[in-house]
């Protein structure tokens, strides 16, 4: 005897399965997108006004542009003022990312951004807002100081060289030399900080002392370009995110020169 099929097996009634797991990924990858947003608008506008507004104060009366060590020094500055500014929303990233993969009865359920930035301040008081503060400006620090210099001395180099003019090729080419450079300067940066944000307790001794200590052990135990491993994407990450960055610098920074300063 022939097996009668429900309606719901498979029928034209079935209604469409959806995997736990896409809804999963689909919300997940959403939960954090205001605080990703306001970090950005905190962050990225924090460090690049400093560093254009620096670079412009400290360039010579006659058009000189500040030196390469100079410009880092800027870029130093500016990461880490812009990495103290966006620390909050940085601090709700992270917490509103990481909620769904939380057991049900200790996540959090923010809202937005700002609902998880005025229940972190009722909770547990205005200083955790910048926890983790410290690691987070040391690595803005090196990030910055790579990323704006490499980018000024590198535009710099290809005006000097007489095959460019101050156009969005000369921005996109800068800017894709800037990206190789601080990829190359913020691999190992990367790396202490994840391993240390990673680490486990052996004996009831942490595994790492201090980023140093990562950086010492790495290089002894698994080779000097482990440092460097998996390079290639991160460039591929990091390189559009940097040739982006510049190019809307340049033609926002023309546009307000044209627009209110030409007259």
């Amino acid at each position: 005897m022939a097996a009668t099929a429900s309606p719901g097996a498979g029928g034209m009634d079935a209604k469409p399965r959806t995997s736990p797991k896409s809804v999963k990924f689909l919300f997940g990858g959403l939960a954090g997108l205001s605080a990703g947003l306001l970090r950005q608008a905190t962050y990225t506008t924090t460090r690049l006004g400093i560093y254009t507004v620096l670079f412009e104060r400290l360039t010579g009366a006659d058009g000189t542009p500040p030196g390469f060590l100079l410009k880092a020094l800027i870029g130093m500055t500016a990461g880490a003022t812009g990495a103290f500014v966006g620390t909050p929303a940085e601090v709700a990233l992270i917490r509103m990312t990481a909620d769904g993969r939380l057991p049900p009865d200790q996540r959090r359920g923010y809202k937005n951004v700002f609902d998880a930035l005025i229940r972190i301040v009722r909770e547990e008081g205005v200083p955790t807002l910048w926890r983790g503060c410290i690691p987070t400006m040391a690595r803005a620090v090196v990030v910055n100081a790579a990323q704006l210099a490499s980018y000024s001395q590198s535009k710099q180099f290809l005006l000097d060289s007489g095959y460019f003019s101050d156009n969005i090729l000369c921005h996109f080419c800068a800017s894709m030399i800037s990206g190789l450079v601080t990829t190359a300067a913020s691999m190992p940066v990367d790396i202490a900080k994840t391993r240390i944000q990673n680490m486990r307790t052996i004996d009831g001794k942490p595994e790492y002392k201090n980023g140093l200590d990562v950086l010492v052990k790495v290089i002894r135990y698994e080779g000097f370009f482990s440092l460097w491993k998996g390079f290639t994407p991160y460039y591929a990450r990091l390189g559009p995110h940097t040739v982006l960055t510049f190019i809307f610098l340049e033609q926002m920074n023309k546009a307000y020169k044209r627009l209110f300063l030409s007259g």
